[in-house]
């Protein structure tokens, strides 16, 4: 059974690329546009990777990351970040709310392959 990976960007076609990215590696993909949609899709089902956006409106992913780490059945899944944001104040941010990884787009798919990969088996 394919593992399930939760993508969470405001941006359409990003969703898309990865999405793409992830099926041809043998993912399952769900997604959503924004924090608070991706925190009512945690409704009890199995995801084994959370990555996430950090700059999206309605909620943005280090407050997603804050619930969580705080979800009874999703505080060990392990999350990625994808985002823009490269400074160091911000990925020790997301280092201390707990995210697991941190990449910085544009990215290269067999880089978020492999950032994946050491986390979760396909």
């Amino acid at each position: 059974m394919a593992k399930t990976i939760l993508i969470v960007d405001d941006s359409y076609s990003l969703r898309l690329v990865v999405k793409m990215t992830l099926e041809g590696a043998g993912y399952e993909v769900i997604a959503a546009a924004d924090g608070q949609q991706a925190l009512d899709m945690l409704d009890g089902r199995k995801i084994h990777l959370i990555l996430s956006d950090v700059n999206m409106p309605v909620m943005d992913g280090l407050t997603l990351l804050g619930h969580i780490k705080q979800h009874p059945d999703y505080k060990f899944t392990p999350v990625i970040m994808l985002t823009t944001e490269a400074s160091q104040d911000m990925k020790q941010r997301g280092q201390q709310a707990g995210a697991r990884g941190w990449l910085v787009k544009p990215f290269e798919p067999p880089q978020l392959l492999t950032t994946i990969g050491k986390l979760i088996l396909p």
